[in-house]
């Protein structure tokens, strides 16, 4: 079976017990602001642990003999976490978004460059695909929102987010934090299609590179392995709110 079917036979037992509110919505919210924080950090060399994550953001306390940058980036990821909930009915993803986004997540880092594009080029280490020049960078980021507000209709809802990562990765607009940017806008346009986040684990970071730099050639493996972590977190939600699974022989 395709997985895209699969994901919307899970996405409708889930459905039945929409929609989440109250407690349970706070939980859910809880539950995946330091699963996605901590794997998306991970995922760039942020030295936290998960459970170090958790204390920092629900307890407010740092952690000793770590950088202060990698705390940094988790308090400012989780804000732009709670932002992206923001957007939850919206149905649309502009280029503000991703400027505010990223300015909650860099502003403690470096609040002049934070939501600001980069005036200077870069080099992605292990890639042969060089990124967007800085003088290209406003009319790519056009080019792209354009067609979030056009061409999102044309995609499973699943291919529409894995494709808005990877075209936004591939512009690299900012100095820094592009990666989680991406996965931020990928992972809205899902919570908006009422679709579970999709989480990449630190253990798949080379698989997830790699397929990457391949999806400048051919990007469905890249999509399918989305909608692969799309539907493992489907199954944890299912599993977590005892949902049972559909059939599908």
């Amino acid at each position: 079976m395709d997985i895209c079917k699969k994901i919307d036979l899970n996405k409708a037992s889930i459905d039945k017990l929409r929609p989440f509110e109250g407690e349970l919505l706070k939980e859910l919210k809880a539950y995946y602001r330091i699963g996605l924080t901590w794997s998306s950090n991970a995922i760039e060399g942020n030295t936290l642990t998960e459970s170090e994550t958790k204390v920092l953001l629900e307890d407010g306390l740092t952690v000793g003999g770590k950088p202060l940058k990698d705390t940094f980036e988790a308090l400012g990821h989780a804000k732009a976490y709670d932002f992206m909930f923001t957007l939850l009915r919206n149905r649309r993803i502009t280029e503000t978004d991703a400027l505010t986004m990223h300015q909650m997540f860099y502003r403690e880092i470096d609040a002049g460059a934070a939501g600001r594009y980069r005036t200077r080029p870069v080099i992605i280490t292990g890639s042969k695909y060089a990124v967007c020049k800085p003088e290209r960078i406003q009319d790519k980021a056009n080019q792209l929102f354009q067609w979030t507000a056009e061409e999102r209709d044309k995609y499973h809802p699943v291919e529409f987010a894995a494709q808005l990562h990877k075209r936004f990765v591939f512009i690299h607009p900012f100095i820094d934090g592009n990666g989680r940017i991406s996965r931020l806008l990928m992972n809205t346009a899902l919570i908006q299609g009422g679709y579970t986040l999709a989480i990449i684990p630190p253990v798949l970071r080379h698989e997830y590179t790699a397929l990457l730099e391949k999806a400048h050639k051919d990007d469905r493996p890249f999509v399918d392995f989305i909608a692969e972590r799309v539907l493992e977190s489907q199954k944890e939600i299912m599993r977590l709110l005892h949902i049972p699974f559909p059939k599908t022989g």
